[in-house]
């Protein structure tokens, strides 16, 4: 039926609304005024949303073109639309509910003479942004491997994310940071000439001109009398400026979010803007979304306790009338190895009994975890998906990582040569490159004979000869090497002679650390493979391996699937079943947030995240030794585990599926009567938690070494030790009795 020939009678608007419980009902039907909504997870706010804006258009007579919806992704927008227009029974396909980016692509589209551009303007994305930097490198002479396109690109959309322009930036701090500037400048210039916008762009721009333009910016203030905006703690700082010049004397705005949920702090989300909304926005009417309809009361009582843990919270407490449900079960495997066998393991169990594969998920802190669990997962012959992201071995660095090695096995391999010749720059431009092409055609070669063919003549200029030189001498170097070193060895030297970690490295926030793990994660992949011809060369088999692996596809899209994904990718998912894996110190929370608190509180709110994507069932897995880095390292129970009631957990072992009572103590948590425990395992000295207050996490000081983080503990009574990070990066375990550790805070 089209919609269109919906109508719904004053009967069922009636019933609709008596649908809803009683805070969603007084959000719906809130008088005119500035609204914050807190949603917990699984709490409605979606429907809320878009009964809100069917009230003020039905029940109160509000053109479609009095109000603006803003949303964060575009499946959102549509699915926001789509049910609107169901709930009215007619079409809204003019009306303003989009992104903040492609509302604000729709103003320049209206006013592009106002926004000093051309009708026809056009919208570079990212790879189009990073050539054009790329050559304004190449024209102010400034070395691409100190000034990295893609870096520069990050340095530019975080600063138009600030709402910056390059004379806003302060200069005379250091060359980097100016050329930095000037960079932007030059980009700007360009991109203004050519009438170019890129992402950062529209929403900038969009500010600035209704900033300037008075009149325009009366229009709107005049036109939009509500401004509703969804996931309102994940706005940027420009997103946030926008909303409050947007908002008028006679505009009511309505910000929905979860202050619990802010996890997007590493890509500009600034968590304040929600803090201070009833202060910029006052009066304001606050309403909290509370009953959970998506979990269990286990899962929730578990996600209360932990959240509970960070400060500064507007303050809420999820419940739910769907019952107690199963315990949560807590799985502690000897390595990675055996914790994915355990998840894949009871991925088949439940398929055997019934379930389906697309009821379950993984949830993880680092890409770089989803290895081994895919390795698992082959293995068992478990399809899968890896939702918002690639397989291991199809992402860029560690490609780039296996195409050395392949070249160090195989100098015939054209397709490797040509790949990393320039991965990290080097010097060597496309017109070399293509010179070795003809080169290589002419003389019927490989593109690495071509090449030296090429060093030993007068084909290539002296620069590029130089460059070409290097790089062959330096596979030649890790060729050498390669017989007398294990196969993680060579990894390891292979991507860092190659400068690949510190290229990838470079990367800002989370994608840059991401790299690194995963190149850190291919070494250990390589410790980790088991040759199984003796005959055949180790670094050859596990090529083969690797390419056997990346050739095995995912499942497809609308294929019953067990779903691989970070914890950061599952904000707004939701599955029956729940693996949460890798509940380790160091690594959940990350090692990089460990050092300041908005860091530990912002990876907390990750965990609840996590834990509230459940609706019936929650496995918890972490392993006592794990390969990290390509080391070693023995883990601790997370601390967002032990921060779980008692009561609310389970303990689990795969040999013999029996249960176990979870018991938590100050310290750690302890599975009761479990066997060969590691030390750092070991029951703690309560006495010492009691007597000094310390315990993970704590800051303290030592007389020598200076400040530093509590990591873990180790033994008891007078030989029990402490590591401490100290805050020059280093890590010591120290003798508590010896150490002299003053507190602070």
């Amino acid at each position: 039926m089209h919609v269109n020939s919906i109508r719904p009678n004053a009967k069922t608007r009636y019933t609709l609304l008596m649908q809803l419980n009683s805070p969603q009902h007084q959000a719906v039907t809130a008088p005119e005024s500035n609204l914050l909504v807190i949603a917990g997870a699984g709490s409605g706010k979606t429907r809320v949303l878009v009964e809100r804006m069917a009230f003020l258009m039905r029940d109160q007579g509000l053109s479609p073109h009095a109000l603006m919806a803003v949303t964060f992704t575009n499946k959102a927008a549509r699915e926001m639309r789509e049910r609107l227009e169901e709930t009215l029974g007619r079409s809204l396909h003019t009306m303003w509910v989009g992104t903040f980016h492609g509302l604000a692509h729709r103003f320049l589209r209206a006013h592009w003479r106002d926004a000093g551009l051309i009708e026809q303007f056009l919208i570079l994305d990212s790879d189009d942004q990073q050539r054009m930097l790329k050559r304004i490198i190449a024209d102010l002479q400034l070395d691409d491997a100190k000034f990295k396109p893609r870096a520069v690109a990050g340095f530019i959309n975080s600063c138009k994310d600030e709402g910056q322009r390059p004379h806003h930036l302060q200069t005379g701090r250091d060359y980097y940071n100016d050329m930095l500037i000037r960079l932007y400048a030059e980009y700007d210039a360009r991109c203004n000439a050519q009438n170019l916008v890129d992402f950062g762009e529209l929403l900038l721009r969009t500010f600035e001109t209704l900033q300037s333009k008075s009149e325009l910016l009366r229009h709107y203030q005049d036109r939009f009398r509500h401004l509703l905006i969804d996931e309102f703690q994940d706005t940027n700082t420009i997103q946030y400026a926008w909303i409050r010049l947007l908002a008028g004397l006679n505009t009511h705005v309505m910000a929905v979010g979860d202050d619990d949920q802010s996890i997007y702090a590493w890509r500009g989300a600034r968590i304040e803007n929600i803090h201070r909304y009833e202060s910029d926005f006052a009066p304001v009417t606050t309403i909290r979304l509370e009953q959970n309809y998506r979990s269990t009361d286990v899962i929730l009582k578990a996600a209360n306790a932990v959240i509970a843990n960070n400060s500064g919270r507007l303050g809420k407490e999820l419940w739910t009338d769907q019952g107690a449900g199963t315990p949560i079960q807590l799985y502690a495997a000897f390595n990675e190895q055996d914790e994915a066998r355990f998840v894949a393991n009871r991925i088949s169990q439940h398929v055997d009994q019934g379930g389906l594969y697309g009821e379950q998920a993984i949830l993880y802190r680092s890409n770089a975890q989803s290895r081994v669990l895919e390795d698992a997962l082959l293995r068992a012959g478990i399809p899968y998906r890896i939702y918002g992201g690639q397989r291991f071995y199809e992402r860029l660095e560690i490609k780039n990582a296996l195409m050395y090695l392949r070249l160090i096995q195989n100098r015939f391999d054209d397709t490797a040569f040509e790949r990393i010749i320039n991965v990290p720059p080097r010097g060597i431009g496309e017109r070399t490159v293509e010179q070795i092409r003809e080169t290589a055609r002419d003389e019927g070669k490989g593109l690495w004979d071509a090449a030296l063919q090429l060093t030993r003549g007068e084909g290539l200029s002296g620069r590029a000869k130089t460059a070409v030189v290097a790089f062959i001498d330096l596979i030649n170097d890790l060729d050498g090497k390669a017989t007398d070193l294990e196969l993680s060895d060579l990894a390891r030297d292979v991507i860092d002679t190659t400068g690949l970690l510190a290229y990838h490295g470079s990367e800002k926030g989370e994608r840059g650390q991401a790299r690194v793990d995963n190149l850190n994660e291919l070494v250990s992949a390589c410790r980790a493979f088991e040759p199984e011809d003796e005959e055949s060369p180790v670094l050859l088999q596990f090529l083969s391996q690797a390419s056997l692996d990346a050739g095995e596809t995912q499942a497809d899209p609308d294929a019953d699937a067990v779903q691989l994904m970070t914890l950061h990718s599952a904000k707004g998912l939701e599955f029956p079943r729940v693996f949460l894996v890798g509940a380790e110190e160091e690594l959940f929370p990350h090692v990089m947030s460990l050092d300041s608190a908005g860091g530990l509180e912002e990876e907390r709110r990750l965990a609840y995240v996590g834990i509230t994507r459940a609706m019936q069932h929650l496995v918890v897995t972490y392993a006592e030794t794990r390969r990290l880095n390509g080391r070693d390292h023995f883990g601790l129970l997370s601390r967002f585990v032990r921060e779980i009631p008692q009561d609310c957990i389970e303990e689990v072992r795969l040999e013999s599926q029996i249960s176990r009572p979870f018991v938590s103590s100050s310290f750690g948590a302890r599975p009761v009567d479990r066997p060969h425990r590691h030390p750092r395992f070991q029951d703690y000295d309560d006495a010492f938690g009691e007597d000094t207050g310390l315990g993970i996490g704590s800051r303290v000081d030592h007389g020598l070494f200076g400040e530093g983080t509590i990591l873990a503990f180790e033994g008891s009574g007078p030989q029990m030790k402490v590591q401490v990070r100290f805050d020059d990066g280093s890590k010591k375990w120290l003798v508590l009795q010896y150490a002299k550790l003053v507190p602070l805070g």
